[in-house]
This record gives C-alpha cells, structure tokens and sequence, in this order.
C-alpha cells in the first residue's frame, strides 16, 4: 500500500512540475527570470520527492519489522505447540510400549 502511495505522489509532483514548466516557457517573463523560476520550482519538487522518499521509506521500515515480529511470535506458537503434540504422541507410545510390554510378559508365563 505504502508503494502506490508514494507512485501516486510521484505521479501527481510530476504531472505538477511539467504543468509549472509549461506555465512558465509560455509565461511574458525574461529568459533568465524563466530559468530561475524553473530552477526553483525544480528545487522545491527535489525537496517533496526526498521527503517522500523518506517516508515511504520510515513506513515500509515500520511494516517490515512488525511483520518480523509477528513472524517470529507466531513460529514460536507453532513450535511450542509442536513441541506439547511430540511429548502427548511419545507419552501415547510409551503407553502403548508398556501394555505390549505387559501383553508379552503374559503370554510368556503361559
């Protein structure tokens, strides 16, 4: 999401610096009063693209170590969960060894 936005934002500080050199090559001004005006307006939109850039980049920083987080919280849910299902399945095996263990040792007696 935080990169359509920062396309969109592009977009709309292109689309309004070619409009403001449009305006200014038709506009009644000097040569060099034009240049400086372009040079300024290219300025400005140098400075809102950095500035979006930063915080696009803060954002996308944000969202990926909360998904590292979230990721790391939810494999240490699936591991201890794991990990309680490996001790019920050895407890069942361990019961299941003793009753043939016992079945055995009956059918040995007779």
């Amino acid at each position: 999401m935080a990169n359509n936005t920062g396309q969109t934002v592009l977009a709309l500080l292109t689309g309004a610096a070619i409009g403001a050199g449009i305006g200014i090559l038709y506009a009644p001004d000097k040569g060099s009063k034009t240049r400086e005006n372009i040079s300024k307006g290219a300025k400005k939109a140098q400075k809102q693209l950095t500035k979006q850039l930063k915080e696009t980049t803060s954002a996308l920083g944000t969202k990926a170590s909360a998904a590292r987080k979230s990721f790391e919280h939810k494999l240490e849910e699936t591991l201890s969960s794991a990990s309680y299902k490996a001790d019920d399945v050895l407890k069942a095996m361990e019961e299941k060894l003793e009753s043939l263990r016992e079945a055995n040792a009956k059918l040995q007696k007779k």
